[in-house]
Order: structure tokens, then C-alpha cells, then sequence
């Protein structure tokens, strides 16, 4: 039999694969929860692990060999787009089917890992969202001279992520033109052009169903996209804009999400439209109300499973006379270890 971890961690933080460094806002968050839980919480990154089954019972090893018992609470810091032919959305389901809560869940990020797919949850639950479209597998040659595409309209890859990707095209004849020239690795969506919000945008931090942070986000060069990871400025502005803060709380309801990083752009009438909603958002330093309160919702979660726990042992207790301890174990990874910034920064 393989040999299990030795005091194994309840906490996890998930990261990506080796040698992609820790994004700033990750690796302040794994700090505090390093002060949090201390020996209770470690940082896993996803190349570290081997799942699958074995005499008909799930299992969670190291590529050494060790059983890994799973953990209770898994805060998964993997941006959705590097999630390639679904590896580590494989790994997510099968933390969870070992009994880990997950924040956020593996359909949440599937969800949010695709721009249409995230579109047609929130039109469906009734919010407001630009005009787009798309396709499966109609050429593109085609699809850009259908009448439905109009422009000006914004051009995005469905699962781009930090601006990447997204230009502006003002009218049909130019679309057509640069239309071969254009990435068809996967389909492209053409959005609305929102002009009142050209080049800045409102970012909400959502939290267990709370807005815990705000900013605008401007670009500095008079681009369309304002993301900070391209060079945007920020002001914070928690409570300035309350509807759209409530806007960015049902949006991160309807897809699930206990952590979300929702993107609105304003609109000529004053209110806000939602551009798009991230599994797992960036945040500046100065947004010192986020990483308490993600603190708090792990804390309810290992509350939450632990009452569970008493629950079932009682049960358990009563029926057989037997203890009704999980036989599983929480799970162990390794230490945190300081990184240079991440190129890409914050989600």
C-alpha cells in the first residue's frame, strides 16, 4: 500500500503548473492563509498530482507515489482560459467527488472559462448584457459577411482573458477584409460596441454573495480594453455605483460563483451592462477587504463540513454503534514559497 502524507492540510490553495509563478493577488492570499490556519493549509500546483481509481475507490497521489487525502476546502486559483483540454477541470471534479468544497466549483469555472457560454446563463436569468454572437462551425469567411453581424462591434476570442485578443472593428468592409488574418483555433464572438465606455470599465469583487471591492478601470493610452494587466489605471470606488454592485451580486449567482470578479461597462443612460464575470479575479493591494473576506467564507465552509461531520457520526453512531469517522483524511501540500510577480498579473 502507498504511504499517506503525514499531517496533512484541510486548506488548500490550487495554482497552476510549475514554473508559472504565483499572480500577486494569489500569493498574498496564500500568505494570509498561512497565518490563518499555519500546518492547516498548504499550496498545491496542479502538476504536482495523480488521480484516478484503484480497486474501485478513488485516489489522490503525488507523482512520488504518496496517497494525498483530500482536503475540505479547495480555493482554486487557476485562471479558466490556461485550462486546456479541460486537464484541470479534470482534477476539480475529482477533488470534489473526494468531498472537497471547492471555491469555486469545477462547472463554475467550465462556465467561466467560455465568454458565450457565460452570456447565455445571464441573458437566460433575465440581465443585461450586450448584443453578441457567434458560431460553431460555419466558416468565418461567412460569418462576417452575415447580415446579424453589425458593426461597430467588438471582436473576442470566447476564452481570451487580460484584453487579449479584443479590438475594435468600425465597420463591415474592414471586418471582411482583415478576416483572414484572424486566430480560428476557436470561435470568435462580435459584440456591441458600447461607446460610453470606451476604454474604462467597472470592476466588482463579489464575495459570498457581498460586494467586498470596486474599481474603475481606464486605459491610459485611449484603447479600447482597460485592463490592468495592460497597463490601465484604477480608482477604488466601493459604493459609488450600488445598483451595479447588485447587478455583479446576481451575476455571480446565476454562474455559481462564491468568488467573482464581475466586468460591467457603462451605458449612455447612466446605468451598466454586464461584459463579462471571472472565476478567479485579481485584486490590487489596496483592496483590503477582499482577502478577509474570502478568509471568513473558508472559515464558514470548514464550519459548515464539520457540523456535517457531527451530524453523520452521530447517525452513524446510532444506528450501528459504530464511531462514524471518515475514514479520509484532509490533505497535505506543499509549503508556500515566495515568486517573482507573474507576467501575466492579476486575473
Amino acid at each position: 500500500m502507498p504511504s499517506a502524507i503525514v499531517n496533512p492540510a484541510e486548506v488548500w490553495v490550487l495554482a497552476r503548473e510549475h514554473p508559472a509563478p504565483l499572480m500577486k493577488a494569489t500569493r498574498a492570499l496564500s500568505r494570509a492563509l498561512e497565518r490563518a490556519y499555519g500546518p492547516r493549509f498548504a499550496v498545491w500546483h496542479s502538476d504536482e498530482l495523480l488521480f484516478g481509481v484503484r480497486d474501485g475507490r478513488l485516489v489522490l497521489q503525488t507523482l512520488g507515489g504518496q496517497d494525498v487525502p483530500p482536503p475540505k476546502v479547495v480555493l482554486v486559483r487557476q485562471t479558466p482560459g490556461s485550462m486546456v483540454q479541460n486537464r484541470e477541470l479534470t482534477l476539480l471534479r475529482h477533488l470534489e467527488r473526494l468531498g472537497a468544497v471547492l471555491l469555486n466549483s469545477a462547472a463554475s469555472h467550465q462556465l467561466c472559462g467560455n465568454k458565450v457560454w457565460q452570456l447565455q446563463e445571464l441573458a437566460a436569468a433575465g440581465l443585461p448584457v450586450p448584443d453578441t454572437l457567434s458560431y460553431a462551425t460555419a466558416p468565418l469567411a461567412g460569418v462576417v459577411r452575415s447580415p446579424q453581424v453589425r458593426t461597430p462591434c467588438v471582436v473576442k476570442s470566447v476564452n481570451g482573458r487580460n484584453g487579449a485578443s479584443v479590438f475594435l472593428v468600425p465597420d463591415t468592409g474592414l471586418l471582411q477584409a482583415v478576416s483572414g488574418s484572424l486566430a480560428q483555433e476557436v470561435p470568435l464572438i462580435f459584440q456591441e460596441y458600447v461607446a460610453a465606455s470606451h476604454g474604462r470599465d467597472l470592476r466588482v469583487v463579489v464575495v459570498d454573495g457581498e460586494p467586498v471591492a470596486a474599481q474603475i478601470r481606464t486605459s491610459q493610452d485611449g484603447s479600447l480594453a482597460s485592463n490592468l494587466a495592460r497597463g490601465a489605471s484604477a480608482e477604488l470606488c466601493l459604493g459609488r455605483f450600488p445598483d451595479a454592485e447588485a447587478l455583479a451580486v446576481r451575476a455571480a449567482g446565476t454562474l455559481g460563483l462564491t468568488i467573482a470578479g464581475v466586468d460591467l461597462l457603462f451605458t449612455d443612460d447612466g446605468g451598466h451592462t454586464l461584459c463579462e464575470v471571472n472565476a478567479v479575479p485579481g485584486w490590487r493591494p489596496r483592496m483590503t477587504t477582499v482577502i478577509p473576506a474570502i478568509t471568513a467564507a473558508v472559515d464558514k465552509r470548514l464550519a459548515d463540513t464539520a457540523s456535517n461531520t457531527n451530524t453523520n457520526t452521530n447517525t452513524n453512531t446510532n444506528s450501528d454503534g459504530g464511531t462514524g469517522n471518515d475514514e479520509r483524511r484532509v490533505g497535505a501540500g506543499s509549503q508556500l514559497t515566495d515568486a517573482t510577480d507573474s507576467a501575466r498579473g492579476p486575473a
